[in-house]
């Protein structure tokens, strides 16, 4: 089963990532986080602690990669080559929306799709699902000009 790793300058915002693709994915899904520094409530990204929970999460079937922001995926970068090579290969750093991503991500990889339709699924959190498309309403304006 692809297993996650979320990425964050917050332990607190990977850790609440988490909590919401956690209820989606069941407890097979291994999400992993990679939030904040060493030291508590330290805001930042560390590529060691990166490539640790890439380890982690990896059960043989892949390992999807989100992150938060730039620097988040220098150090996902950087996490990859700290890897043995057969484990890099496993990994995949996916552009994709962290929250709605991993959320979408989750229910992939507990629906036991290989990791690339697991990106896919993820990189599809890009659009709007129907509930938030408020044109429908009377009154309402769409949320894209």
């Amino acid at each position: 089963m692809v297993g996650l790793v979320i990425v964050s300058h917050s332990g607190t915002l990977a850790a609440g990532v988490r909590e919401l693709a956690a209820e989606m994915a069941g407890p097979d899904v291994k999400i992993e986080l990679a939030g904040g520094l060493a030291e508590e409530g330290a805001l930042g990204t560390d590529a060691v602690r990166v490539s640790e929970a890439i380890a982690r999460a990896d059960s043989g079937d892949g390992v999807l990669v989100l992150m938060d922001l730039g620097s988040a995926v220098l150090s996902a970068e950087t996490a990859l080559d700290l890897l043995a090579p057969e484990d890099r290969d496993r990994a995949l750093l996916c552009e994709a929306p962290l929250v709605e991503g991993a959320v979408a991500a989750a229910v992939a990889a507990r629906l036991g799709r290989p990791l690339g339709e697991v990106a896919a699924e993820a990189r599809g959190g890009l659009q709007a699902p129907s509930s938030l498309r408020l044109s429908h309403l009377p009154g309402r304006r769409p949320l894209r000009a």
